[in-house]
Order: C-alpha cells, then structure tokens, then sequence
C-alpha cells in the first residue's frame, strides 16, 4: 500500500534491485574523502604548471553559501509539504556541492594548505571550526549520497529517517566552511 508522497510523487528511479547504486554510493562515500585526504598529506602531487587557481577559495565560498540557501529553503519547502520545491532546492544543493568538490579538489591539486596566522582565542576558535568541519565533511558526502538514494529510489521512510541527520550536518558543514575561509583568506599567499 503506498502513501500519499509515493501516490503523488513517484520515485525518480524505477522499482528494482538497486544493489548496484549502494555499491557505487559506498564507494564514492569512501573515495571522495581519501582522495581530499591524499591531496592534504601529499600537497602539490597533481600540479600542473601554470594552472591559476587563486579564485577558487572565494568561489568555494560562494558555493557553501548557495548550498547553505538552497539547504534552508529546502526544508522549508518539506515542512510546507511542497515535495517539489523540496527536491528543486535539495538537488540544486546537491549540484552546488557536488562543483564545490571539484573545485576544492582542483584547488588543492595546484596549490599545498594555507596555515593560519591568528593568535590568542581566535586560533582557538578557528582550529575547533577548522576540525568540526573537516571532520563532519568526511562523513557528510556519504549521508548526502545515501539520503539523495532513497529519495530517488521511492524510499521516503528512510529518506526522512536519514534527513534527519544529513540536514543538520551538511549545513553545518556548509556555513563554517564559509566562516572558515572568511577566517583563513586574509593568509593566503
């Protein structure tokens, strides 16, 4: 029996045995973060000469803030019950994040890690930032990638059960990626 969600917005993907999409799913959760993960223990391994890529951080910025937008609007959207503009809005979030990766990911191909040069309680402040984010960054491509899935796949029960958890995560991770650059541009070289 399906409820009224199923009755008026069907899933994106047709019913089947959707193993093959969890595999990819798990491994992109698991890829992307190594890959940053290389990029940060190993900087300047895929430098190409010549590659300006001095204007990404402040479109990385720009990026997280959009994301955070779309993320607030999106759930005002769910909590009006307006499933569509819910998904325009969740899946424009999942398009902004998805370029800040590749951004990010260009970026710290080209050019190693900028240190901080605070002093007093704002170093403080902006390595407890600078951890949470990283930190809750690794795990968010995977709840991301997992909640879009039941989405797609018509399970709105898990869908709403994970979102619970992805939402706050992923905006937290948004807006202090933005505070953080704020805090870190005025170092950069």
């Amino acid at each position: 029996m399906s409820t009224p969600t199923e009755q008026l917005h069907p899933p994106v993907l047709e019913p089947g045995d959707y193993t093959r999409y969890k595999i990819i799913l798990g491994t992109l959760g698991a890829v992307v973060p190594l890959l940053v993960a290389v990029l940060y223990y190993f900087p300047e391994t895929f430098r190409i000469p010549g590659a300006q890529v001095k204007f990404l951080p402040a479109l990385n910025a720009v990026l997280n803030s959009l994301t955070a937008v779309c993320l607030l609007a999106g759930y005002y959207f769910i909590r009006q019950k307006d499933v569509l503009k819910h998904r325009a809005m969740m899946g424009t979030a999942f398009a902004l994040g998805a370029l800040f990766l590749l951004s990010y990911v260009a970026y710290h191909s080209q050019v190693a890690s900028t240190h901080f040069g605070g002093v007093g309680i704002i170093r403080g402040v902006y390595f407890f930032l600078l951890l949470t984010h990283i930190s809750l960054a690794v795990v968010t491509v995977a709840l991301v990638l997992f909640t879009l899935y039941f989405a797609l796949t018509g399970q709105y029960t898990k869908h709403k059960s994970i979102a619970r958890w992805t939402f706050p995560v992923w905006l937290y991770v948004s807006v202090t990626g933005v505070i953080v650059y704020f805090m870190i541009s005025p170092y950069y070289i």
